[in-house]
């Protein structure tokens, strides 16, 4: 299992996650890191374990209120034997922007609608997919759930509602879609509480997590990871 570290940027600053009520999300200020600062949460984090990827979602961009690409430029530029993956919300591909190489852009389901998911197949596989759940169901394009053509090899399986919650991943959804794609890399997001949630996805098939809380809090800790 292989943990990979998340931060939530809103207004310039790291915020707690919490169901997907993004209106409500505060800076972070946690036992790990009481500074709300990106560059001092990666090294809270990396306080903890040598993490080598990390996932921002870029909150302003994904709600179309801004972005933070400057701020992401920099950490790029600072961390760069680390990868990112980066999800601002809808994006097209642009074959004249050549993105640092220690980057990867995630393409989240509930920033397309089936009008536009074609353009998706421009990125040739080279970005991760971000499936999107909330209470009411599957997120954005519905087709993008249905057509696995258009998916990579590697996709989270993203939980608003689990989100920052402490109510577990979704088990159940995560299984059945390594039972039917057995040939893709499923990701959990959302609800990982501790290193008993870590060891019941890897017996799932799931074998990495977008984790945020757990970590933040203790409840996963330096010698959970190494054994992972």
């Amino acid at each position: 299992m292989k943990i990979i570290p998340v931060i939530d940027l809103k207004n310039g600053v790291v915020v707690h996650a919490r169901q997907g009520n993004r209106e409500h999300y505060q800076p972070i200020n946690t036992e790990l890191c009481k500074s709300s600062d990106i560059f001092q949460v990666i090294e809270a984090f990396r306080s903890v374990y040598e993490f080598n990827i990390f996932y921002i979602a870029d909150l302003n961009a994904i709600t179309g209120q801004g972005d933070h690409n400057p701020l992401i430029a920099e950490v790029l530029a600072r961390f760069p034997k680390i990868i990112f993956w980066i999800d601002k919300g809808y994006q097209k591909y642009d074959e004249d922007v050549h993105l640092p190489g220690n980057t990867l852009p995630v393409l989240g389901s509930e920033s397309y609608r089936n009008e536009t998911i074609s353009e998706i197949k421009a990125f040739k596989n080279n970005f991760i997919l971000s499936l999107d759940y909330s209470n009411s169901g599957a997120l954005g394009a519905e087709s993008l759930y249905s057509d696995s053509t258009f998916w990579p090899k590697n996709i989270i399986i993203m939980t608003l509602e689990r989100v920052g919650s402490n109510h577990g991943p979704d088990l159940n959804k995560l299984t059945e879609f390594c039972r039917q794609y057995p040939d893709k890399n499923f990701i959990a997001a959302g609800g990982i509480r501790n290193k008993q949630d870590c060891v019941l996805l890897s017996n799932a098939g799931i074998h990495q997590a977008l984790v945020a809380s757990a970590l933040h809090s203790g409840a996963i800790k330096t010698e959970d990871i190494a054994e992972f």
